[in-house]
């Protein structure tokens, strides 16, 4: 089967018109700068987006206003239950509440999304609950796709406003159409500390998202099974050695494993924080610091413990020909991804290194909330 057919046979999400990547290419831009998007659904309705974080100094007096005629506060039931507004099972669902007016004052609506705010000035009271906006998801979807904290108000557009509209459907084809629409750009031969036999490929998603790279290391058989290692990027960890967590002992740790092995593949994704970004992964932190452990400060955030997705994985494993890989992971759920994406996990190597006082907790965490497969 070709590359093209077996794709349409394994997703048959049709690609979205240029326009449409486009537009939610700039989508994200936009509420990266605190700006409003019109959010535009299958059958024609349309709402207006803004982010929670960052709006308030810019848009205090106008969302005074705007709360008169009725401003949905919109969050995930796991944000909500972590402010007490909620008491039911967590879940990623979106809860929307009336704004109130004095929502708009200085402080409160970043107190809403930020947890750690939240904490050391305290919680804001409960507004008046109301039905989500059909559109709802589509928003909370958009703000972390942005790497925003997923806290959103929505509000009718006036007419003739002249914003920037997507598609609620194309933002929630985003991790499929992301993985399918990557192709490569670059790669050049770049000896590394472990592995002097490597050469780095850099693959890009068409919605206009950040590069991924493929460490090839040696010269691995694509006839048999690669040994393959995941790795999420961790600025903190691979880069500044960060004692918090074991990223950067795993990524290194990887390149000389597959070196020494003869050959192999370490694929580098831009997933900083499980998917939540620099930004609400030092958030995280903080509230670790303030007695959380690494799943429950996610949840606290308003995220799902992992916001990660594997079909870009999935996608450049199958431009550099492999259809089968010896993975290197304690985490379940990247076999469960890659299986998912049509790559055959043939066998699971055990991928872990000492703990040291500062990550003890967080690997601990890992094992017994995550289901990461740790030796004891």
């Amino acid at each position: 089967m070709t590359a093209p057919a077996f794709l349409a046979a394994f997703n048959p999400v049709e690609p979205p018109e240029p326009s449409d990547l486009l537009a939610l290419d700039r989508a994200i831009g936009e509420v990266r700068r605190t700006l409003p998007v019109r959010l535009v659904g299958a059958d024609g309705q349309s709402v207006l987006a803004l982010p929670v974080e960052g709006c308030e100094a810019r848009t205090q007096a106008w969302l005074a206003s705007l709360a008169q005629g009725g401003v949905e506060l919109v969050m995930t039931r796991r944000r909500a239950i972590a402010l007490g507004w909620e008491s039911d099972a967590p879940s990623d669902e979106a809860v929307a509440y009336d704004l109130p007016q004095q929502a708009c004052e200085p402080g409160t609506l970043a107190r809403i999304a930020d947890p750690v705010l939240a904490m050391e000035q305290g919680r804001p009271e409960a507004p008046k609950r109301r039905a989500p906006h059909p559109l709802a998801d589509a928003a909370i979807r958009l703000m972390k796709i942005a790497q925003l904290l997923p806290a959103v108000l929505l509000f009718p557009a006036s007419e003739g406003a002249a914003l920037l509209s997507v598609a609620a459907d194309t933002i929630r084809d985003y991790d499929l159409l992301s993985g399918r629409l990557l192709h490569k750009v670059s790669e050049a031969r770049v000896p590394l500390a472990e592995a002097e036999d490597a050469r780095i490929v850099a693959f890009r998603p068409a919605d206009g998202g950040p590069d991924h790279l493929a460490i090839l290391i040696g010269q691995p058989d694509l006839t048999q099974p690669v040994l393959t290692r995941l790795h999420s990027s961790c600025i903190t960890g691979d880069l500044l050695g960060s004692l918090r967590c074991d990223c950067g002992e795993q990524l290194r740790g990887a390149v000389k494993t597959i070196a020494e092995a003869g050959g192999g593949i370490v694929l580098y994704l831009v997933q900083e924080g499980r998917g939540i970004g620099i930004a609400s992964k030092l958030r995280a932190y903080a509230l670790q610091d303030k007695g959380l452990d690494t799943v429950d400060a996610n949840e606290h955030l308003g995220y799902e413990p992992d916001e990660r997705d594997y079909h870009i994985a999935g996608a450049m494993l199958r431009q550099l020909g492999v259809g089968a890989v010896r993975l290197l992971t304690n985490n379940p759920s990247k076999i469960a991804a890659l299986s998912e994406a049509g790559i055959t996990v043939a066998e699971r190597l055990v991928h872990a290194f000492a703990a040291n006082p500062h990550n003890e907790k967080y690997l601990a965490t890992k094992a017994e909330k995550a289901g990461h497969l740790l030796p004891k």
